[in-house]
């Protein structure tokens, strides 16, 4: 079974920068598009970004846009999401997240696995 274990989180100023990763199990993680989510308290789980499984095709949300990065590497499993000139309203647990095998996309129920969330909190 498929397991997707995310790393990177922490504590960040406002405008600095931290990178994300997300492990997974088995053999199967380059069959698939992958995503990144995340939800800050009170609020509804809110897409950031996805890549298909080449890497080629890629969709962020407007407001991460220009300054979150996803990006893979197949050869190690392992999903990443780089986050620059980060903001308060950055602030949320992050989750890493499994999609189909040609399609993500932002509805969190097209995604089937995901992670146990990783805490990213921006504050000076």
């Amino acid at each position: 079974q498929v397991q997707l274990v995310e790393s990177g989180g922490g504590l960040v100023q406002p405008g600095g920068s931290l990178r994300l990763s997300c492990a997974a199990s088995g053999r199967t993680f380059s069959d698939y598009t992958m995503g990144w989510f995340r939800q800050a308290p009170g609020k509804e789980r809110e897409f950031v970004a996805d890549i298909n499984r080449l890497g080629d095709r890629i969709t962020y949300s407007d407001s991460v846009k220009g300054r979150f990065t996803i990006s893979r590497d197949n050869a190690r499993n392992t999903l990443y999401l780089q986050m620059n000139s980060l903001r308060p309203e950055d602030t949320a647990v992050y989750y890493c997240a499994r999609g189909g095998m040609t399609y993500g996309g932002r509805a969190s129920y097209a995604y089937g696995v995901w992670g146990q969330g990783t805490q990213v909190t921006v504050s000076s």
